[in-house]
């Protein structure tokens, strides 16, 4: 599965690439439509600056922005200052993306990447047929007012089915519905955390313990009673069952 992903962010990349491997390495160039020739250093200025975008692609086009919110809100509500770290964090996103976006990363493999890597079409073939398994799973979580925004401000005809709305108004309207989400099922998170801490403070204050801070009683509480839950099975679960696949 790791070897998908990594060969499908290549797919990108591949675009420079091929057309300079049948060449000599002394003689490393690509005809782009009349435009000229490029040269290999400046080949090797657009692969990298390919790769740059990869990072982006990964936030803003799977499931990882939704996930990484919620731990976030997760960490605030608990009150547990660094704990779990952000390397822990980002870690358990990651692989967590990788498990959502798994069945969809496998039908691009068989629909584009394969063949692809294979010689059996051309990479623009390959980049054609990978957008739809991609546009699919994005326009799952994206809500219909998010691609009618989108739609409006980028003033063109309404399409007639989804699967006709460019990426380039799929994949704003995706990240902004991402968001929304993130953020309602962070309050919800909030709300038990948020009880204890009322709970605690109002109690200290009927007894005049205004000098003990009330974090320091109720964080206890608080992880007591997210390990008696056993809550991070509870949030993983409910966080991937949240994408729709």
């Amino acid at each position: 599965m790791t070897r998908r992903l990594i060969a499908l962010a290549g797919l990108i990349v591949l675009v420079s690439v091929a057309p300079a491997a049948a060449q000599p390495a002394d003689q490393l160039s690509v005809n782009i439509d009349g435009v000229g020739t490029v040269s290999a250093p400046l080949q090797i200025a657009l692969l990298l600056t390919m790769l740059t975008f990869l990072p982006a692609m990964l936030i803003s086009m799977t499931s990882f922005t939704r996930i990484v919110i919620v731990f976030h809100f997760l960490r605030q509500a608990v009150g547990s200052q660094e704990q779990p770290s952000n390397q822990i964090l980002i870690g358990l996103s990651l692989f967590l993306t990788i498990f959502i976006m798994a069945p969809t990363v496998d039908r691009i493999h068989a629909l584009a990447l394969g063949p692809a890597m294979e010689g059996r079409i051309e990479v623009s073939e390959a980049l054609v047929l990978g957008a739809p398994p991609l546009r699919e799973f994005m326009l799952k979580q994206t809500r219909e007012a998010d691609l009618a925004l989108f739609v409006e401000l980028s003033r063109m005809e309404r399409p007639a089915t989804p699967a006709d709305l460019p990426m380039r108004v799929v994949i704003p309207a995706f990240v902004i519905s991402e968001l929304k989400t993130g953020f309602q099922m962070g309050f919800f998170l909030f709300v038990p955390f948020l009880l204890i801490d009322l709970v605690v403070s109002t109690t200290l204050l009927s007894m005049g313990m205004l000098q003990l801070p009330p974090a320091m009683i109720s964080l206890p509480f608080k992880l007591l009673l997210f390990v008696m839950i056993d809550g991070w099975n509870l949030l993983v679960g409910s966080l991937v069952r949240s994408f729709v696949v």
